[in-house]
């Protein structure tokens, strides 16, 4: 546990370093929310349907923005090699660089996020599933974004194959991220949503720093 909080104040140091781009994902999730009004106009009942969609998809375009960069500096300065080397099993490094992606990204997104529902008139029903769904979801993201960040490391157009991965592994996520707003702004029961997502963390969390440690092993062999 020693070693996964160094590595996680470590991969947290380095993005305060660089807080532009933590700046830059959030700049994106609210410019990018802000177009839809323009193309679609500015009916209120309109955009409050749409508010919950709009929401999770631009939650996960922004969060993508980052993914690549989780592992490829360590791996082009050689600093992955040493944590491989090192004490800590890989699938604990990969655990703790998602953790850290959640914090300095996911977690911006999640402050963001009501501002949008203010923008799209979101009811107010809304924003406790908005805010609980973005707290069960969003780590999910950030974790699935770290097996593919692995899995493409050192391939060429990386970024391309890593949206190719992780899209159709998360629309579990937007679909009941969306779907649980969605329940609540109709008067349904947003508890079978909120649990499904909650299982699907569960999973990632079991599952993806063990697929992740395989894909930055299979990169530095």
């Amino acid at each position: 546990m020693s070693a996964f909080a160094i590595i996680v104040g470590r991969e947290l140091r380095l993005a305060l370093r660089q807080s532009g781009d933590s700046a830059v994902v959030v700049m994106f999730f609210v410019l990018a929310a802000v177009l839809f009004p323009f193309g679609l106009g500015p009916e209120p009942s309109l955009l409050a349907r749409m508010a919950p969609g709009v929401v999770w998809v631009m939650a996960l375009l922004a969060a993508m923005l980052s993914f690549e960069r989780l592992f490829l500096a360590d791996y082009e300065d050689g600093t992955l090699e040493q944590l491989a080397l090192g004490p800590a099993p890989l699938a604990l490094v990969a655990l703790a660089k998602a953790l850290a992606h959640w914090l300095t990204t996911g977690v911006p997104l999640l402050l963001a996020a009501p501002l949008i529902g203010v923008l799209y008139h979101l009811p107010a029903d809304g924003y406790a599933p908005l805010m609980v769904s973005m707290i069960l979801g969003t780590p999910t993201i950030s974790l699935i974004g770290t097996v593919g960040a692995a899995l493409t490391l050192g391939a060429r157009r990386g970024g391309v194959l890593l949206s190719l991965l992780v899209l159709p592994l998360v629309v579990p996520v937007l679909i009941f991220g969306a779907g649980a707003i969605d329940a609540a702004i109709g008067g349904f029961p947003v508890r079978p949503q909120l649990m499904v997502l909650g299982a699907i963390l569960l999973a990632a969390l079991a599952l993806c720093p063990w697929a992740a440690a395989a894909g930055v092993r299979q990169a530095l062999e």
